[in-house]
């Protein structure tokens, strides 16, 4: 008789329900997630909606102290990876309901953007387990960067963000752009340094960031953190691969070296500050390494 790992299978009926009403959609669907999660035959045993981003995690640790088995997490990438630490090493699925801009991590996993598909994966989908980045001892979902992007993070008003969505963040880029210089960046896998100029570098534990696929490389379940520098020093450069990974050129690649492995010590000069999953909350020198099977989630 074969008997079910028990990181495979069946997802929990039970479950608390945590939102960020801050997030671009999450006080107008707060409700209606509630009611649809009901309605598919999933008992909630909580359900807050959560205003100061702030509390999320704590809100979060309170569930899982609490004996919830599964803790469905609305909100944008940056609420889903501010949390997911609690998560680590506990009996508790992690569910998840893209409420944000980009919604990078949703898409490395299937789970459809709109609110009914994402409570069908909740209600009818399985487990899957997956690693996590991390950047020294921050667990993140899904990447992380230095460069021009967090400097657009750290500046976006959270107004254009919010009702302009992704095409905000791309006017805010050119903005940010002006007066952004190239630095040196220097990576060491344990056996090598590499030394080249760069202007953006991207650190994938799956494929997407800003909601853009950028490499073939990264997934969830590889054991292998990706890293991915813009090289040289040229801000055309840097706008020309976006576009091409945006739109998916046949060259889009053209730009960028790519280096795989499970642990990067990453230095650049001058200093830079890094957005793990859209916050800005670290600043090299780092390490930066995969944590496999970390996490379970719930996926279509």
């Amino acid at each position: 008789m074969e008997t079910k790992s028990p990181h495979t299978g069946d997802l929990p009926r039970e479950a608390a329900l945590i939102v960020n009403v801050h997030s671009r959609r999450g006080e107008a669907l707060f409700k209606d997630a509630k009611a649809l999660l009901e309605q598919a035959g999933v008992r909630l045993t909580a359900a807050h909606a959560v205003r100061e981003p702030d509390r999320l995690q704590e809100t979060v640790r309170q569930a899982i102290a609490q004996g919830a088995p599964m803790v469905i997490v609305g909100g944008g990438d940056g609420s889903l990876s501010g949390t997911v630490d609690e998560l680590v090493g506990k009996d508790c699925v992690f569910g998840v309901l893209p409420l944000g801009t980009a919604n990078s991590f949703a898409r490395t996993l299937g789970i459809p953007l709109d609110l009914e598909g994402a409570v069908a994966a909740i209600a009818n989908g399985r487990r899957r387990r997956i690693d996590l980045g991390m950047i020294d001892r921050d667990y993140f979902v899904n990447a992380a960067s230095l460069g021009l992007s967090p400097r657009i993070g750290e500046t976006v008003p959270h107004r254009l963000k919010r009702y302009l969505g992704r095409a905000g963040y791309l006017l805010w880029a050119v903005k940010c752009s002006i007066g952004f210089r190239a630095f040196r960046l220097v990576l060491h896998d344990g056996v090598q340094e590499r030394r080249l100029w760069s202007t953006e570098v991207r650190i994938l534990n799956g494929p997407y960031h800003g909601g853009v696929e950028l490499s073939d490389q990264a997934d969830v379940d590889t054991g292998e953190i990706v890293i991915q520098a813009v090289v040289g020093r040229s801000h055309a450069r840097l706008a020309w691969d976006w576009y091409a990974k945006f739109f998916r050129l046949r060259d889009r690649d053209a730009q960028t070296e790519e280096f795989r492995g499970q642990s990067f010590r990453i230095e650049t000069l001058p200093p830079q500050r890094i957005s793990i999953d859209g916050e800005v909350l670290a600043k090299t020198p780092v390490t930066v390494r995969i944590a496999p099977g970390a996490v379970d989630v719930a996926v279509p």
